[in-house]
């Protein structure tokens, strides 16, 4: 049976299923596969659904909204707004206005084909709009029935304590693995502070923990234009990847669930959200949360794998400028 874990007062299952590769980020997709993957994740005891409608450009919550019709008791769904378009080189165009929140969740709602959003982020800061101004908007659509927690994506420890001061943050979603661990440093203490919970997106490090070849991605892949993804800083980054599929091969686990319990070692209000969009490495993925690693265990995966020793930026520069806001 599926662990449960808090974010703030909402409780969800220790792992949860991150749905952006169903649209397109990875490479070919295939709905009738994903809808059979979400499917099988809610008979496995995952609850936590992310989505954003940002991914595909509405594809993402409109395929999530088809694959839990019928199952809506079963779904904690979460999904993010504020992104209006990524341009050229990564640059994220994004918008926090209190009349963009307005349209953005009831186009989410009509597309996800719910009457409220169980979580409901802001997935990058609006460097034009306070921050209390775009939290105040979000806390409205609470008000009226149409979200029911609030939560923020990517950004800073000060801007959590701003928005959290006029309307309780349930999560911060960000990007933490072995091979991303900064907001550890900033962010995650304040979320234990402050009672919001931590939600990890690419936890294994965008597939390097996979142990799966990077000699070609496959078209529409968006790994091909990230730093750590790219000639010497690759081959540096596999070279730790492969320090940790010798650890997990002693383990008898797959280096994925070794990422992936190290994580949940991290903080017990923390949740992955793991994506695949293949039932095999879900099950793979869920099978971690019973995954139990001791404190030398956990120390010997943060010797092989240093965080300074990760080469290359996880995003562009132009992707870098829009996080940690």
């Amino acid at each position: 049976m599926m662990h449960k874990r808090k974010l703030g007062e909402l409780e969800v299952s220790a792992l949860g299923l991150g749905c952006m590769g169903m649209s397109e980020v990875y490479g070919p997709v295939d709905d009738t596969e994903s809808i059979g993957v979400v499917h099988r994740a809610l008979d496995l005891g995952v609850t936590l659904l992310d989505t954003a409608d940002v991914y595909g450009t509405g594809h993402n919550e409109e395929l999530v909204g088809r694959a839990i019709a019928g199952r809506r008791d079963e779904v904690v769904l979460a999904t993010k707004f504020g992104i209006r378009e990524v341009v050229g080189g990564g640059e994220v165009r994004v918008d926090g206005s209190p009349a963009y929140v307005r349209a953005a969740v009831d186009a989410s709602l009509r597309r996800l084909g719910v009457d409220v959003i169980d979580l409901y982020y802001l997935h990058r800061r609006d460097p034009n709009t306070p921050i209390e101004d775009t939290v105040g908007a979000m806390a409205e659509q609470v008000a009226a029935g149409k979200v029911r927690h609030l939560g923020l994506s990517e950004v800073s420890g000060d801007t959590l304590r701003r928005a959290h001061a006029v309307h309780p943050i349930t999560a911060l979603q960000s990007e933490f693995s072995l091979f991303n661990r900064a907001v550890a440093d900033d962010q995650v203490p304040v979320c234990r502070e402050l009672g919001i919970g931590v939600v990890p997106y690419s936890p294994v490090g965008r597939g390097l923990l996979t142990g799966r070849s990077f000699d070609t991605f496959p078209d529409g892949d968006f790994r091909r234009g990230l730093p750590q993804f790219q000639g010497e800083n690759l081959a540096r980054n596999i070279a730790l990847a492969q320090r940790v599929q010798g650890i997990a091969k002693t383990l008898d686990v797959s280096p994925v669930q070794v990422a992936l319990a190290w994580l949940l070692a991290q903080d017990e209000h923390l949740v992955p959200i793991p994506g695949t969009k293949r039932v095999r490495y879900l099950e793979e993925n869920v099978a971690a949360a019973d995954v139990e690693l001791s404190a030398d265990q956990l120390a010997e995966i943060d010797s092989a794998v240093p965080a300074e020793a990760v080469a290359g930026d996880r995003y562009t520069a132009a992707g870098m400028a829009a996080v940690n806001r």
